[in-house]
């Protein structure tokens, strides 16, 4: 295909399932420390071996609680996260899962005083440390590292352009460049998280 059949393409992914997974679970994403936070917690509950929908159920579940800060979830009994983990089906991590949550609260609280973006001056522009410094929430693995700077990369432009596997395996599978600068090329970088979420909705 050419540039132009690519970015037609592209831009029909956005239009049919280009909803990210943060718009979903209600979050109004802005470079701001509550609603990086509460991607941080949809991070999170992505990085089980657990249907995206349930995860994204849970997050609204516990936003839906008014746990929407580090400083909330923190003080949120542990059995009170279960339970509302449990009410979106969200079944066997739901334990370890509320456990992960309150300490990765604790952590950011302690750390980074709550806010992300102070993981991102600690990491001085570099992507690679952002990824790094993310993997050191419970729970949260290379992949779920991955997910997280998919999500911002529309806010943050270091992260840019941030297509993880499945997006590019996404890519292959609709006939689009599997190399993320060429992919990248054929949308605005404020469509990049809508494209990344089309490519890796098309994988499942």
């Amino acid at each position: 295909m050419t540039k132009q059949d690519n970015e037609r393409q592209a831009e029909r992914l956005i239009a049919d399932d280009g909803e990210t997974y943060a718009h979903e679970a209600g979050i109004r994403l802005k470079d701001e420390p509550s609603p990086l936070y509460q991607l941080l917690v949809l991070t999170t509950l992505l990085s089980t071996r657990i249907h995206a929908d349930i995860a994204v159920a849970a997050a609204r579940e516990i936003f839906r609680a008014g746990w929407r800060t580090p400083r909330a979830v923190a003080e949120a009994s542990w059995q009170d996260l279960v339970d509302a983990l449990g009410r979106a089906h969200y079944k066997r991590y739901d334990e370890s899962t509320a456990t992960a949550l309150g300490e990765g609260a604790k952590l950011l609280g302690e750390r980074w005083h709550g806010d992300l973006r102070r993981l991102r001056h600690e990491a001085d522009g570099d992507p690679r440390r952002i990824r790094q410094l993310l993997q050191e929430f419970p729970r949260i693995g290379p992949v779920g590292a991955e997910i997280f700077c998919r999500e911002a990369q529309g806010l943050w432009e270091e992260l840019r352009p941030s297509f993880d596997k499945r997006a590019l395996d996404g890519a292959g599978k609709n006939g689009l460049p599997k190399n993320p600068e060429r992919l990248a090329a054929l949308v605005s970088s404020e469509e990049l998280p809508q494209l990344a979420a089309a490519l890796v909705r098309s994988t499942l």
